[in-house]
């Protein structure tokens, strides 16, 4: 079975990894790019888009795709619903890996915002220190208000992305565990911290931080995604397979 696997989370990886070995299947790991030096994994990798919809669906005739699972970004909503037309318009079953998003807890102190531009705008106008995880590419929405202190952290370096004239920039990845994240906003004196909803354990420690710090979220909302069969992990994408 030849099967397609649209990546770039932690949930791609490790199905990766669990099909490396399966003489019955013929898998290749689909990457967008947008990682400089992606972390190598035992499958047959490819990197770049594939010029939309249309150019997936020529994709999948081309390479006799039998299987397509898009276990991308949760806010990789382009992607997802290229791969939606893609696998309606050549026949090719769909599966998506959506892992569960982050549920407000008690003590949580979230404002959620439905884009990355409202939660620029949802920090208020009052000079604030804000922690900011959202990405680089998305980070440039904060230069429309210049007047905070900005810590952002991200996987690949800004390059000037962001020109305010309070920046600090942090290049690492994760995972981030709940205590090194309230040392680090302490120590940094932050007082709002600004997330996307990605959902998963890797990043949800600076959650865990800011409610045992009391800290107000900006949380942004995930964005739609194609009513598509999907499961919430790898375990539920295996047994779609065996099935």
């Amino acid at each position: 079975m030849r099967i397609l696997i649209l990546g770039g989370t932690t949930e791609a990886s490790a199905l990766a990894r669990s099909l490396a070995d399966r003489r019955d299947l013929a898998c290749t790991l689909s990457l967008a790019g947008r990682t400089a030096d992606p972390k190598p994994l035992p499958l047959p990798t490819r990197i770049g888009g594939f010029g939309g919809a249309e150019g997936l669906a020529a994709y999948l005739r081309d390479e006799r795709v039998e299987r397509l699972i898009d276990a991308t970004h949760p806010f990789a909503a382009r992607i997802s619903r290229n791969a939606a037309w893609a696998a309606g318009s050549t026949g090719v079953t769909l599966l998506a890996v959506r892992r569960p998003a982050w549920i407000r807890e008690p003590g949580d102190d979230w404002r959620e915002v439905a884009s990355v531009a409202e939660a620029a705008d949802a920090i208020g106008t009052t000079p604030r220190t804000v922690f900011v995880t959202v990405g680089r590419n998305e980070a440039a929405a904060f230069a429309r208000a210049p007047q905070h202190a900005y810590l952002v952290r991200t996987i690949e370096p800004l390059d000037g992305a962001l020109p305010v004239p309070r920046l600090t920039e942090i290049q690492t990845r994760g995972p981030f565990d709940a205590v090194a994240e309230a040392d680090f906003m302490r120590g940094q004196g932050v007082e709002v911290l600004v997330s996307k909803n990605a959902g998963g354990p890797a990043t949800y420690g600076k959650i865990e931080a800011a409610r045992a710090l009391g800290l107000p979220v900006v949380m942004v909302r995930r964005p739609e995604k194609p009513a598509v069969a999907c499961v919430e992990d790898v375990e539920g994408a295996l047994r779609w397979l065996a099935e």
